[in-house]
């Protein structure tokens, strides 16, 4: 995100802090937001209240319905049940640490989203009181994870939806119609925080705790680096999913020092120390290539070539992927094999091995350099390119 989008951003930040209220026809009284902390004291005890006075109800394709103990009621709170006991995902927000509580009827059985990515889901919205606010009515619904772009901002759906994963589709019919089978299912428990907090959209009240049940069904991977000059998101190569170096599944941007504002190190993924976070960056390495520009293959290693004197296949794309890639067998028409990922620094033999290696001395790649686990990529190595003497 250039520096200018995220201006914009504080800004539309910086105007919800304050909600309006008519006193009369000529005159509005500013009332400021409520303070964060306070806030979350009352929404936690009041989720939890219903946590323990509510039960639930789960079928075999993982619909809910919650619903109030009845007074003499026998049945068990979601707070005692143990069929599906309560998780807790701790969140750090605008100085307030949260405990997000959940449930997991099913975890799924493909990839996971990150915090950023889009996704597909069928879901239902409730109030504490079980009153339903919105629905997908069953239908799958496109969501997109980024807190930046969605509107209204509701920053519980993507810290809660990378503990769950997306399930397996299946065509049906001639209409092309899908369905899913193996995805992930639960239940989350927002406080209002993490919700729509003040500033929420029609037919919600300020500072209303939200349950949401969904079933997470596919995920479309984002690539969100920005051009200010095009005002377009191009990238830089590097699905942000993959920028997330330490693989928990969430990435942060330390310049929204509004809602970070004691963001820890371990979740700051920056590699160049330049402030912008990888996922961002179009200079991971601040070595002054672009990420993309590290990512290019050669021109005569795309498609069919020479390797070594022999007849070599180095795959269709123009740029290298992450990691090698197998044919995708639902394409057999196009053969995506991508045998090289993105290369570390060349470990190969010198081109004169009785010099220094450097920009005109370079080392050769070798079949390594493409595939070893845990190797440096030359996007996150500020040591390459050689740099010129």
């Amino acid at each position: 995100m250039n520096k200018f989008k995220y201006y914009f951003v504080l800004l539309l930040a910086g105007l919800a802090i304050v909600s309006c209220n008519k006193k009369d026809d000529d005159e509005v009284v500013v009332v400021p937001l409520r303070d964060y902390a306070v806030q979350y004291k009352a929404d936690n005890d009041s989720i939890e209240k219903y946590l323990k006075t509510n039960y639930i109800t789960v079928t075999e394709n993982y619909d809910v319905t919650i619903a109030k103990i009845p007074a003499g009621g026998t049945q068990t709170s979601i707070w005692d049940q143990q069929e599906y006991p309560l998780r807790i995902r701790p969140v750090s927000s605008r100085g307030v640490d949260y405990k997000v509580y959940y449930l997991s009827f099913r975890e799924g059985v493909g990839e996971r989203p990150c915090n950023f990515d889009e996704i597909t889901v069928s879901y239902t919205g409730t109030f504490l009181d079980n009153k339903q606010f919105d629905s997908s009515y069953g239908v799958e619904r496109n969501f997109n994870l980024d807190i930046y772009v969605t509107a209204p901002i509701i920053d519980g759906w993507p810290e809660i939806m990378p503990q769950f994963r997306v399930g397996t589709r299946n065509a049906t019919g001639t209409d092309g119609s899908f369905t899913y089978d193996g995805y992930g299912a639960g239940v989350m428990f927002l406080p209002s925080g993490l919700a729509y907090y003040g500033n929420p959209p029609a037919g919600i009240p300020q500072y209303a705790p939200l349950v949401f049940s969904f079933k997470l069904l596919a995920l479309k991977r984002s690539d969100l680096e920005y051009n200010a000059s095009t005002q377009t998101k191009v990238g830089d190569g590097v699905p942000s999913y993959l920028e997330d170096l330490n693989g928990d599944g969430y990435l942060y941007d330390p310049r929204d020092t509004a809602r970070y504002p004691t963001l820890s190190d371990d979740k700051i993924e920056d590699t160049d120390k330049d402030g912008i976070p990888d996922f961002l960056d179009f200079d991971d390495d601040g070595d002054g290539y672009t990420t993309r520009f590290e990512l290019t293959k050669p021109t005569d290693q795309i498609g069919w070539g020479t390797l070594d004197g022999t007849s070599f296949y180095f795959g269709i794309r123009n740029y290298y992927p992450w990691d090698p890639m197998t044919d995708d067998t639902n394409t057999p028409n196009v053969d995506e094999t991508e045998p090289r990922g993105i290369p570390r620094r060349p470990t190969g033999k010198l081109k004169d091995e009785n010099a220094t290696e450097s920009i005109d001395n370079p080392r050769s790649f070798v079949p390594e350099d493409y595939t070893a686990p845990g190797r440096l990529r030359i996007h996150l190595d500020k040591t390459y390119p050689y740099q010129k003497k």
